[in-house]
């Protein structure tokens, strides 16, 4: 695959490059066809931006080399972690003359990447998380990238995975500024702490435009979820849409797991850019 989203390498490949260690514990063995973008013409790598609580957080960025005022999107990572997918999903978005940031958002709680339980990561970690936490850390990524001088913040996007997709909706819903988000199978009625507002309840109040992907075989998201969000949805002025893939389970975007749908995650990602595009993002 040559186009924005990379190109693809066996497994033999992954392993023999060592890329594999990019990728959390708890997601082991990749899946063969994972695909990895190339840095070429990319600035990109580590970085650390000061949280209003005085800690450093780590973040994964990836831009265009060459020019200055670019759009930020900000990724929000899956409940894995800012591990090498993540990663990638920034490449990819800088690919398009993105200035993508993806910061650490639980690093504080615990490293996830080493974890090999998926209920231990929940349990010991994301529950941990609060949501006010995160929600200033992506106001910190936002005001790191402005201080670059290659970032346009008043062309803001948002987009997240997973744990990253629930979030999406409630930074939408916490900062009035940005231009648009698209949310990838993230919860809409719960969370991963209990007592804490979710998608479904910001929803009617919302100004941002958010795009939803969803798939209707999740077995995580249930379809009458979906249909609760959207009436709360359509209480609002916001003009956000779920888009669901009949045959798509959870994940589908997650090309180095098995849950991968090739077909609808290019469909959606295709409908993300023309999303952004339609709201002044780019």
């Amino acid at each position: 695959m040559t186009d924005v989203l990379g190109s693809k390498v066996s497994r033999r490949a992954l392993v023999r490059g060592s890329v594999a260690a990019g990728f959390a514990l708890a997601v082991q063995p990749i899946a063969e066809g994972t695909i990895i973008t190339d840095t070429k013409g990319l600035t990109a790598g580590m970085v650390k931006f000061k949280a209003p609580d005085g800690v450093q957080v780590p973040a994964y960025r990836a831009f265009p080399t060459k020019g200055t005022g670019m759009p930020v999107v900000l990724v929000i990572q899956e409940i894995f972690g800012v591990h090498e997918h993540i990663k990638d999903v920034c490449r990819r978005f800088a690919k398009l003359g993105y200035y993508a940031i993806a910061p650490e958002l639980y690093f504080r709680q615990g490293d996830v990447s080493q974890i090999k339980d998926f209920q231990v990561i929940i349990r010991d970690v994301v529950s941990k998380v609060p949501d006010r936490q995160v929600m200033t850390d992506l106001d910190a990524a936002l005001a790191y990238a402005k201080t670059t001088g290659k970032a346009d913040v008043t062309r803001a996007a948002v987009t997240g995975f997973c744990w990253g997709g629930r979030i999406t909706w409630l930074y939408a819903a916490h900062n009035p500024s940005l231009k648009a988000g698209a949310a990838w199978y993230g919860n809409l009625v719960k969370g991963s702490v209990p007592g804490v507002k979710n998608p479904v309840d910001v929803a009617p109040t919302l100004t941002v435009p958010v795009v939803g992907f969803y798939g209707g075989k999740d077995a995580g998201i249930s379809q009458e979820s979906i249909t609760e969000m959207r009436a709360a949805l359509a209480k609002g002025k916001s003009g956000s849409v779920i888009n669901v893939y009949a045959d798509a389970g959870h994940g589908f975007n997650a090309d180095y797991r098995p849950s991968y749908d090739e077909k609808d995650a290019k469909d959606a990602f295709v409908k993300l850019q023309a999303w952004f595009k339609q709201r002044g993002v780019v």
